[in-house]
């Protein structure tokens, strides 16, 4: 069981001209085992830079990430990632890409074969496991891509704008799929999106952060991600209250870019 607990974070870049960037400011969040939380934002906001923290890609400036008790140093396999192109291995076939890290961990060819073909299945890839990668389409890679993360049985997924480069309907099956794994699976995932209705079709919990310096601006609990398991998700989006909160959203994080620009444009005035 994951218990995650953001605390207190802050990650500042320092520049070769002796300036320095503020990407986010004081962050806390704490995650249950077993949650589904997306982070949305304008652009700039350091969404991507506190998945990369979480990740163990990048040392934050102050505060930390603990993980079932340890802090977190560094990436590890307890951490899976899932980016926006699927980072692949194209010359290996589908199979040999979801079973990578079962082989790295030295399991026994039975169980890897079990495993693999239990996760190829569920995500709809079984008529295509011996297909290289580079045949596939971009809405089947991210399958791909999702597999091979469940393979190392993470405790947590991280997913960095996963779905962003699939056209209209591929990213709606893959955002059903998502939400397939999540209850099937028990797995704490956090999702970076830059799209409100993604965000609340996937997020039992909502993150808005506000512009640089990156922090939490609203938090929202939201029923839409539960009841998508079960019911299509169009139909999800008709309901009023999915209506009423994606408005809201919407005008805030455009508010939040109409600030930007006035910045910038202050800037070079």
């Amino acid at each position: 069981m994951s218990e995650l607990s953001i605390q207190n974070l802050s990650m500042r870049f320092d520049l070769p001209n002796g300036s320095s960037v503020q990407a986010l400011k004081d962050v806390s969040l704490d995650l249950k085992s077993g949650e589904l939380m997306s982070v949305l934002g304008p652009s700039g906001c350091g969404k991507t830079t506190l998945l990369n923290i979480v990740a163990g890609f990048l040392a934050p400036t102050e505060g930390r990430i603990v993980l079932n008790g340890h802090e977190v140093k560094g990436p590890a396999a307890e951490r899976g990632m899932v980016f926006q192109q699927g980072a692949l291995f194209e010359w290996m076939s589908v199979r040999d890409n979801v079973g990578f890290g079962p082989t790295m961990k030295g399991m026994a060819r039975a169980e890897k074969r079990q495993v693999v073909d239990h996760l190829l299945d569920v995500t709809g890839l079984g008529a295509f496991k011996e297909k290289a990668v580079y045949e596939l389409s971009g809405g089947m890679q991210q399958r791909v891509a999702l597999a091979r993360c469940l393979a190392n049985d993470p405790d947590v997924i991280l997913m960095d704008e996963p779905l962003g480069a699939l056209d209209a309907l591929t990213r709606e099956k893959m955002q059903g799929l998502v939400l397939k794994l999540w209850k099937e699976t028990g797995k704490t995932i956090i999702l970076i999106t830059h799209s409100v209705e993604e965000a609340l079709l996937l997020g039992e919990r909502l993150v808005v952060m506000a512009p640089r310096p990156g922090r939490v601006h609203r938090e929202y609990r939201l029923p839409f991600a539960d009841i998508g398991v079960d019911q299509d998700l169009r139909e999800v989006k008709k309901l009023a209250e999915f209506g009423d909160r994606r408005e809201e959203i919407l005008s805030m994080i455009w508010d939040m870019e109409e600030e930007i620009m006035g910045r910038t444009e202050g800037a070079g005035a």
